[in-house]
């Protein structure tokens, strides 16, 4: 990878900004978003919290408009939102995300970084990383200084007690 690029797909969850998937891919296709998006379907089941008939959205890359990732977004019980074209703040949720990634993990002398980024597994370590950090630990001015993931388990207790109350 020193001489070439490699690419990171993000899934963000729009409520408190938590990465329940993400996938890093020498190819920019729609391989690579689909496995980011079932990563993120897999995580919210595993945390028995579906995305049922949740909206995704995205921008209108191609690997985002491929026939074949529509299905997939189909059979995961998600409904598609595409914005319009080469308008960044029609997706400036994931267009954030992602300069925080490049700035906080990426740039040289991140913390998240042992040297220089050589390898397809040298960008997933550090992706690994920074997600994990970001989800649990990095403060969020929006969400009250808390992280993404103690926002989102708030609502969902929320939740739980709501519905305890109309039983």
């Amino acid at each position: 990878m020193t001489r070439g690029f490699g690419y990171t797909a993000f899934v963000v969850d729009a409520y408190a900004g938590v990465i329940p998937g993400w996938e890093c891919s020498l190819v920019k296709d729609t391989g690579l978003v689909e496995r980011a998006l079932r990563h993120a379907v897999a995580f919210r089941v595993r945390q028995g919290h579906p995305f049922d008939d949740a909206i995704h959205h995205s921008d209108a890359g191609s690997q985002y408009t491929a026939i074949h990732y529509g299905e997939t977004l189909m059979l995961e019980g998600l409904i598609p939102s595409v914005g319009t074209v080469a308008d960044a703040l029609d997706n400036a949720l994931c267009e954030t995300t992602i300069g925080l990634y490049k700035t906080e993990c990426i740039r040289d002398g991140s913390p998240f970084r042992n040297g220089p980024i050589g390898t397809l597994a040298d960008l997933e370590n550090i992706t690994s990383a920074w997600v994990a950090w970001y989800n649990v630990a990095r403060l969020m001015h929006r969400l009250g200084r808390i992280p993404p993931a103690e926002a989102e388990a708030e609502y969902y207790a929320g939740l739980a007690s709501k519905h305890k109350g109309q039983s």
